[in-house]
């Protein structure tokens, strides 16, 4: 929670506090400075000239923490998030809560690229901010956030444009998985427009994914329209496949790119996704070091199974990215693998250039 002694190091709220209590500019929640002051406070800044940066965050599944755990152990992240925003921006900017989940931050102090950089470095490592367990009552809770930013006067010159281009790039980062930072580039984002990042449907995919499904014969015709289908969707730049031999073999080139044999050990159900691969480590080395060889951090991977018949798994993976795996697009993975696996036994063709498959196993 701020206290009276932090707020004043800056003249604005140094004036906001006069005749007022602080608790009359703070949330009652979180102990940050409500939205309000913040955007006055913003306002202030670019009526004197002064440069600063100006970044909005969301955490990411904040609404499933709520409906597990309860609205207890909510409120208490949000706190502890509060707490860790105040901590690292101290001396140099002020954080405040926007509403529900997402916060706003000011920082003076690091307004060039590498400086936002080193920032949001910090936030991301070292439990500073984000990636990192937070205590709520009886549970240990492991969150992520999603951040955008922008400096004044640098990629905007007022008030509704620079917020504008913090909530396009914190939806750039939520569109592609979440756990990220995006600092806003001119030449990268300038032309974005939120409603094009907006997933498609899932009726919509599950359609462009039948389409392709039916227009081809070949298992790994198959499984190439699908990837062209869901791509884009999924923000994948390939798709894998093991199947019993126990390779992982890319979909869109056929390459064979490691050993995927101990697979099975960390699928306990039909579908399985991790934001952390270090959680497989132990039950499945031998697939985790191939994971490691080509730089995947998070996974989504699902059974190609129907009824007592199974033939492999689809692998969703993409180097250097530490998204989040969403329910909409579990289902529609989940959907994949029954899809492939009927057509396996239809057929008894295999993703080896329509060879047979060896015997199903339960």
């Amino acid at each position: 929670m701020y206290t009276r002694s932090l707020l004043e190091q800056y003249p604005f709220f140094k004036a906001q506090l006069e005749g007022r209590r602080i608790s009359d500019i703070l949330d009652p929640l979180t102990g940050l400075v409500t939205r309000h002051y913040m955007i006055e406070y913003v306002h202030d800044l670019i009526k004197q000239g002064k440069s600063f940066t100006f970044g909005m965050v969301d955490l990411d599944n904040f609404k499933y923490i709520n409906d597990t755990y309860g609205h207890a152990a909510g409120d208490a992240v949000l706190r502890g998030v509060a707490s860790s925003l105040i901590n690292i921006l101290d001396g140099r900017g002020v954080a405040g809560r926007f509403g529900g989940d997402e916060f706003l931050f000011i920082d003076l102090e690091d307004t060039s690229y590498f400086a936002k950089k080193q920032l949001c470095l910090d936030m991301f490592s070292n439990a500073k901010v984000f990636r990192k367990t937070y205590h709520a009552g009886e549970f240990e809770l492991f969150v992520t956030g999603t951040v955008g930013l922008a400096t004044f006067p640098y990629d905007a010159s007022e008030y509704d444009e620079i917020f504008g281009i913090i909530d396009k790039t914190l939806y750039r980062g939520k569109s592609k998985g979440r756990n990220c930072y995006i600092i806003y580039v001119a030449a990268k984002h300038k032309d974005i427009v939120i409603r094009e990042l907006k997933h498609r449907t899932q009726y919509e995919i599950i359609r462009a994914i039948t389409d392709q499904f039916d227009s081809h014969f070949d298992v790994l015709d198959k499984m190439r329209g699908i990837f062209k289908a869901v791509g884009d969707d999924l923000h994948i730049s390939d798709m894998y496949y093991a199947g019993l031999d126990g390779v992982m073999r890319s979909i869109r080139t056929g390459e064979a790119i490691g050993c995927a044999e101990d697979i099975g050990a960390m699928m306990t159900d039909d579908v399985f996704s991790t934001n952390q691969i270090d959680t497989i480590k132990q039950k499945s080395p031998i697939f985790y070091n191939t994971l490691k060889k080509q730089s995947f951090e998070t996974i989504l991977a699902v059974k190609v199974r129907t009824g007592n018949f199974f033939f492999g798994y689809l692998i969703f993976a993409e180097p250097h990215n530490l998204r989040i795996w969403q329910d909409d697009e579990i289902v529609i993975v989940f959907s994949l693998g029954r899809m492939l696996a009927g057509f396996m036994i239809s057929t008894n063709s295999s993703l080896e250039n329509g060879t047979p498959l060896p015997p199903a196993r339960p």
